[in-house]
């Protein structure tokens, strides 16, 4: 199965500005960063995908193990030898935050290491994407470094989250 159209974009754009005697200054400062990826295993290349939607009870957590248990659209299980792209997305009517990374046992730490973690707050998200020369992506180890834990930091309320992995078979 090919895997086309992958991109991941993220741009910030901000204007300082600041009343002057005869006007205004202004300072335009924009940063923006994308990947295309073609369909592949190789540098600028993916060929797996993983899309959800999901919801975490109050204070519960979840391990999504990225090599053999995630489902892709078709409902075929997906194996991530590496991974190229990733954005996780706090709903914005979440009371509570959603904490990722830090799974207890097998942590995929290639990307924050094997104990730290990273919080969205309501309305949040993270992107994360690889250049178009990487060929390595981060790296996942199937049965020793796969779990990727996402949960919710407390009680009382449930917490949904978008999840988006873009990645490769080998």
């Amino acid at each position: 199965m090919a895997l086309s159209g992958t991109m991941l974009a993220v741009s910030a754009y901000a204007e300082l500005t600041s009343a002057l005697d005869l006007g205004t200054g202004r300072a335009a400062q924009s940063l923006s960063r994308s990947m295309s990826l073609d369909s592949g295993t190789g540098a600028g290349n993916a060929d797996r995908v993983f899309s959800d939607r999901r919801t975490l009870a109050a204070s519960a957590t979840e391990d999504l193990d990225l090599a053999g248990v995630l489902l892709d659209a078709f409902g075929s299980a997906i194996t991530f030898a590496r991974v190229k792209g990733l954005i996780i997305a706090a709903a914005t009517g979440n009371t509570n935050n959603v904490v990722v990374g830090a799974a207890s046992s097998n942590p995929w730490a290639t990307l924050l290491g094997a104990t730290h973690t990273l919080t969205l707050r309501p309305g949040a998200f993270v992107a994360v994407g690889t250049g178009a020369a990487d060929a390595t992506g981060y790296a996942v180890t199937a049965s020793t470094g796969d779990l990727l834990k996402v949960a919710n930091s407390g009680s009382g309320t449930s917490v949904t989250y978008d999840i988006h992995i873009i990645g490769c078979s080998a």
